[in-house]
């Protein structure tokens, strides 16, 4: 009943000032970025949790929803609150059960039978008082939910969301729906009252017919690209960070199936596992939900006040005060000699102890509390903690490195802001100061909340059934208070604090994840001899020359900002000549900025002449980390480590995606906060992006390294091996079929990954030049006697060098052969204007049905046949910018218009590179939807790394060393 804010967060490295900026502007008019929260969805997942799904336990979940209906009538009403962000379709039938639920979440099963009846008394109060008594007092508020509902985004533009958060595919072309097996695993191991499929299709806002065909896919093995490229109409057209989206919730859903059986397996060892709240458990739908359900019969680690007052044998008295005020005498419950029990105070303390607690675990309650705080201004406030304080203060002129922290975080040592309008960043810096014990974070709830929070208790949920004299009354009063301050309050705070953290970890992996792709499928630079240089004073810059083909020509060490550097450049200039190289790429790190100016002069002298060269700059984040690697080792055994690092720099440039993969994508540079996030969310979410996109990209079975080969979807270290293996013993593979006969490649593995490899006959030729070709046939037809795999063609196949699935090469020499066309024409233009002719004539859907097969397949075939060989889908992507001339931050001036390119982004913006050796920030209030092409105002911040910009300088701060930019448009 929450709500957050689904905006940018912070960078609470040294920019952190930066965001001084951007707050206004983020916390002013956002209010079209408020998207629903519900942290506690208790109260509306429940409904749906509740409906019965096997027909053995119908009648008794009917049993048990007549039991308690009566008791609980006015009780959907007041649950409606959770209803407004749901789905239509999924609103009916679901109070049916819902009553049962509530039942079975009392403080304790023994006393189910006194409370049934003070729930009645309660039902009697609510609908008199619904009727105009008291309705300021109404367990919820109904008028609240119709307004949440209008909140919700229900148009198709996401700006500023998560990249396809909530993929709604109902305009997408329909599949067709894969019926679930009767025996399936993923229902029959949950084992919960509700069903998997349509509790997946809330959560992720995805149909429920794509769930169940996404579903189906994960239990048949099927990889997320494999899925994305070859079984488009099964999952409605969704891309890979959507289908990862429903894959999380799935595990979400196991995790809370499994974390239900073992608290039933716990309560039932305990003695206190009744039928009504093993129900409840199993209607619930997140772990939150248990944690509500298990409250009262879970065991702290120590004896609560509670706990020993009810072990004095008060709680009789506590429940007496509820339903029997009237006979209750707490003078008979003195006993002079015990501790606790000695006089009409303590017995009163312990009466107290025990109905706040009671209160603090009641859901009713807990709801209610939530629906005053989802109408009121509930603030999050951070300070500086005491503790920095006092560290700060002895110690100034010995030990700066305190005030620096608190320096870094000084946008939050008195900042306050509503959690509904709170950014990502916001949170996960505050977080982050937090945990450096800098900050001290405080969730603030109005005193208005515990007004009307102790009214309602005292007059209606909590309303003793009978006349209660004053000091009964007095009692009852300090238990709300106490409760609502000692309970109620940190649990509200900690749902807050957590769902605000889930919710920015999300983004903050959304975006490393984003990030990490467009850095991935930069376009390579081909066909170049290049110089990579990683920069450095005293121990000279390291110089490596790489072939067009990325092989290790020549490696030095040149110490180009020592008295000696003439002397140097004429040795560099001997390398070029040598070489013919004329490319030069600089690594951004230490001594960068100088060594692009030595290069600058030279290029301006045309020392060079005739060799026209150029020199771009390339991040060289995780390049050391990558050099003392065992993989590094493996592949350049005798070199010096910091010569690999200038291997690892020229080669980022040559094919990135090759060079990249070597390297943990926490160290590449880009995303922030990637420290603070989950770690194991993370790492999985940057292993899908890296198998995603060297599977789009494919690859050259027979020139890809192992590290390459083994992010290929369907393959594994192990599998990457063992076709090294067979490579090294039969030679190249001749055509995709072969990779039948490596050991351990079964058919769903080849399934999987043989749409993303290639056999080029140009490659082959070449591997095969001076080599006994014999060989491979002879080893090829022994392996193909004993896998028994039939019959395995040892002839090349051109549509083993396009994206057509093997699966699909009858459909395209089919489609080939009403075209009259030929495999040999692949690629020409003379094919593609024939393909081009028949499709614009026929229509796809015509010639897809007449093929027997689906238009998504189909038109990936013609993609196939069109595209020429040898294509790279990266071509598309941006390159890295070549120059030959320097400027400086003090050639920049406001107003100025320059172009550059995006390095990095942050959670509060982009950081652009315009070639001043400095990175401008453009903040995120700048980057609007009206200055973005139309395909790309569907992501979360619409701009990625190595996107080509054209930008306005707003401000240049020498002093602390930072640029200010305005977005004007994306270059293309």
């Amino acid at each position: 009943m929450l709500r957050r804010t689904r905006t940018a967060k912070v960078y609470t490295e040294p920019a952190t000032d930066d965001e001084s900026d951007d707050m206004t502007g983020q916390q002013k008019g956002d209010s079209e970025e408020l998207e629903e929260w519900l942290p506690n969805s208790n109260e509306g997942k429940t409904k749906v949790r509740a409906k019965p799904r096997g027909t053995d336990e119908t009648g008794e979940k009917k049993k048990v929803t007549k039991r308690v209906a009566k008791p609980k009538e006015p009780k959907p009403k007041a649950e409606r609150k959770p209803r407004a962000p749901r789905v239509p379709k999924v609103k009916k039938g679901k109070t049916n059960t819902k009553p049962q639920t509530e039942d079975a979440v009392l403080p304790k099963p023994e006393l189910q039978q006194h409370v049934a009846v003070k729930e009645e008394r309660l039902s009697i109060n609510l609908s008199s008082n619904n009727a105009g008594e008291m309705p300021e007092e109404c367990p919820s508020s109904s008028q609240h939910f119709p307004k949440v509902k209008k909140e919700e985004p229900n148009d198709s533009f996401t700006f500023d969301e998560p990249a396809q958060k909530k993929q709604k595919t109902t305009n997408s072309a329909q599949g067709r729906p894969i019926k679930l097996k009767s025996g399936n695993p993923c229902v029959e191991d949950l084992q919960m009252n509700w069903d998997p499929i349509q509790v997946l299709a809330e959560k992720s806002g995805v149909e429920q017919w794509v769930c169940a065909n996404i579903v189906q896919l994960f239990q048949e093995e099927n990889t997320i690209p494999f899925m994305v490229r070859y079984r488009k109409e099964l999952i409605n057209h969704m891309d890979a960070d959507a289908v990862r989206d429903v894959q999380l919730t799935l595990e979400e859903l196991r995790s809370v199936a499994k974390k239900s059986r073992s608290v039933s397996q716990t309560l039932k060892k305990e003695g206190v596992l009744t039928s009504e709240l093993e129900m409840a458990l199993k209607n619930c739908t997140t772990a939150d939900e248990i944690d509500h359900v298990y409250a009262p019969y879970k065991k702290g680690s120590k004896l609560s006040k509670a706990r020993r007052a009810k072990e004095l044998g008060l709680e009789p008295v506590a429940l007496a005060l509820l339903q029997e005020p009237q006979k209750l005498d707490l003078q008979s419950s003195i006993q002079p000699d015990t501790k606790g029990l000695s006089t009409l105070d303590e017995v009163a303390t312990g009466v107290q102890e025990i109905l706040a607690d009671m209160i603090a675990k009641d859901k009713e309650t807990l709801t209610y509390v939530q629906s005053l705080c989802d109408r009121s201004s509930v603030t999050i406030h951070s300070s500086v903690s005491k503790t920095a304080l006092k560290e700060q203060q002895p110690q100034q002129g010995n030990q700066k490195s305190k005030p620096k922290d608190i320096a870094k975080f000084s946008l939050y040592t008195d900042f306050t802001c509503d959690v509904q309008r709170i950014q990502h960043h916001q949170t996960l810096a505050i977080n982050r100061g937090e945990n450096l014990k800098i900050l001290t974070v405080k969730v603030n709830i109005p005193d208005r909340v515990k007004n009307d929070f102790c009214r309602w208790c005292i007059n209606v949920r909590w309303r003793p059934q009978g006349f209660a004299r004053p000091e009964l009354m007095a009692i009852l009063k300090n238990s709300v208070e106490e409760s609502f301050k000692r309970f109620i309050v940190p649990f509200l705070s900690r749902g807050y604090r957590t769902k605000l953290t889930v919710s920015a970890e999300k983004e903050s992996i959304a975006m490393f994840v984003r990030n990490l792709r467009q850095r991935l499928l930069m376009c390579p630079v081909r066909g170049r001899v290049i110089m990579g240089v990683d920069p450095g004073f005293h121990h000279g810059c390291k110089i490596a020359i790489l072939s067009p083909t990325s092989q290790i020509l020549h490696t030095d060490v040149a110490y180009l900002h020592g008295p000696a550097k003439h002397k140097e450049a004429e040795k560099l200039r001997h390398l070029m000549f040598k070489h013919s190289c004329q490319t030069i790429v600089i690594g951004n790190g230490k001594a960068c900025r100088e060594t692009e100016a030595f290069f600058t002069d030279l290029i301006k002298q045309h020392f060079f002449k005739p060799i026209d060269v150029s020199y771009c700059i390339t991040d060289e984040a995780g390049a050391s980390i990558y050099s003392v690697s065992p993989e590094a080792v493996k592949e350049m055994p005798d070199m010096d480590p910091n010569l690999r690092s200038a291997v690892s720099i020229g080669r980022r440039v040559q094919d990135p995606l090759a060079e990249l993969i070597k390297i943990d994508p926490k160290h590449i540079g880009i995303g922030t906060y990637q420290h603070d996030v989950s770690q194991s969310l993370l790492r999985a979410a940057l292993d899908g992006v890296v198998q995603e996109c060297v599977s789009f990209v494919g690859v050259d079975i027979n020139i890809c390294s192992e590290t390459l080969m083994r992010h290929i979807a369907g393959l594994n270290a192990g599998r990457a091996r063992s076709i090294m293996e067979w490579k090294e013993k039969n030679g190249p593979f001749l055509n995709r079929e072969q990779l039948k006969l490596v050991k351990g490649l079964g058919p769903k593995s080849f399934q999987q990954c043989a749409g993303f490899i290639r056999i080029n006959p140009e490659t082959v030729r070449s591997v095969c030049s001076g080599v006994n070709e014999e060989l491979p046939l002879k080893q090829t037809a022994e392996k193909k006697k004993v896998k028994g795999s039939g019959s395995t063609s040892n002839q090349f196949n051109p549509l083993d060098q396009t994206c057509i699935h093997p699966e699909s090469y009858s459909i395209a020499l089919r489609f080939l052969s009403q075209i009259g066309g030929s495999l040999d024409q692949i690629g020409s233009a003379a094919l593609r204007q024939s393909i081009e002719s028949s499709v614009k004539s026929r229509g796809l859907d015509v010639l897809a049905k007449s093929l027997d097969t689906t238009p998504e397949t189909l038109q990936l075939t013609v993609d196939g046949l069109t595209q020429p060989p040898g294509f790279d889908i990266r071509q598309d992507f941006e390159q890295a910018d070549f120059k030959r001339e320097i400027v400086s931050m003090n050639d920049l001036h406001d107003g100025m218009v320059v172009t550059g390119r995006v390095t990095n982004t942050a959670l509060f913006g982009a950081f652009v590179d315009i070639g001043v050796g400095r990175s401008g920030l453009i903040p995120k209030r700048f980057i609007t939807p009206d200055k973005l092409p139309v395909d790309q105002r569907q992501r979360s911040l619409a701009l990625g790394p190595g996107e080509r910009v054209e930008v306005r300088v707003i401000n240049v701060d020498l002093q602390r060393n930072r640029i200010t930019l305005d977005l004007i448009r994306v270059l293309r």
